[in-house]
């Protein structure tokens, strides 16, 4: 079964994709369940195209669909799932799928629809893409692009309109091609890693701690930052590696001369980040955690002052993590 046959919706003419999101609306009074009363029920704020590359499984692609309906039940958008068919299918022509429900807000009177079209289109017929993207779209609304396991960044470099238009693009560097990281972005600015964004929680509670100390006593003879991850959150231990560095370097550290490895961790739930120093006696700070259980512990020795603190530590849920990553 190919991606685009795995996601839930109508086959609908791609030429008749308004057309089919009408009736799909009838039809949903019709057959008794909640509709949108208004068109202020289906307002959209944005446009979200979430491209399933060719690493997708079925199942994969059925769950990243389904975080990006949760994700437009906290904010309406129009969604535009593309899922490219193998380099060596024969097919020629374009197929689309759509799909809508409503769900209750924050009162009994408040319901909010969310509308997704899917495109399934042939590699032969790629230069086609553009314009049939174009008219899936909200017109006048902003454009964020998700692009998901796509499996070499030269396929990306194919989508420069997407690219280009998009106010963020993102991606998940624990599923992200060989090279990501140094692809030739149109603009850098507004590119967005979801493990970044994942790790807020980690973030915010480290640097409440932290926030405790003065900048010189953790800058001061920092030598290393090291960061202990387990295999599954690879990529979230890298990019925390990342961003203690950075943060040490806004205390004053030379980051140049800061020693900085991750390495895996046996336990699978593991996340754990550590700053050693030149004077260890007196200056030492550890964080460990355990993702799942949400549990964490400081354990902390500044001035001869030693500090062991329990704590909570947990990832941000996958909708939460695209929002984070795409509004902020």
């Amino acid at each position: 079964m190919s991606v685009f046959h795995a996601l839930p919706g109508f086959d609908v003419p791609v030429g008749s994709i308004s057309k089919g999101l009408a009736k799909m609306w009838g039809d949903y009074e019709i057959a008794g369940r909640p509709a949108p009363e208004s068109d202020d029920a289906k307002a959209t704020q944005i446009n979200l195209v979430l491209h399933l590359g060719f690493g997708t499984t079925p199942a994969d692609g059925t769950a990243q669909f389904q975080i990006a309906v949760n994700f437009s039940r906290r904010y309406p958008c129009r969604v535009v799932v593309l899922c490219p068919l193998p380099i060596d299918d024969t097919t020629t022509d374009y197929r689309a799928k759509i799909y809508g429900e409503c769900h209750l807000g924050k009162s009994k009177g408040d319901t909010r629809c969310c509308e997704f079209v899917m495109l399934s289109y042939p590699m032969s017929a790629r230069r086609f893409l553009e314009n049939q993207v174009s008219i899936c779209l909200s017109t006048d609304l902003p454009l964020y692009y998700w692009a998901h396991r796509f499996a070499s960044t030269t396929r990306l470099n194919d989508y420069q309109y997407l690219l280009r238009r998009s106010r963020r693009v993102i991606l998940d560097s624990a599923v992200a091609p060989d090279g990501f990281l140094d692809f030739s972005w149109p603009s850098p600015e507004a590119v967005r890693d979801l493990a970044f964004a994942r790790i807020l929680p980690v973030r915010q509670t480290i640097g409440q701690y932290l926030s405790g100390i003065a900048p010189a006593d953790i800058a001061g003879g920092l030598r290393a930052i090291r960061v202990q991850a387990a295999p599954r959150l690879a990529a979230e231990g890298r990019v925390l590696l990342g961003w203690a560095r950075d943060r040490a370097a806004a205390c004053g550290a030379d980051a140049a001369s800061i020693e900085c490895t991750a390495q895996p961790a046996s336990d699978p739930d593991a996340l754990a980040l550590s700053f050693e120093y030149d004077a260890p006696a007196r200056r030492s700070f550890r964080w460990h955690a355990n993702v799942a259980k949400n549990s964490a512990c400081f354990e902390t020795r500044y001035n001869n002052n030693h500090t062991t603190l329990e704590g909570t530590a947990a990832l941000l849920s996958p909708e939460d993590a695209l929002g984070e990553a795409m509004f902020f």
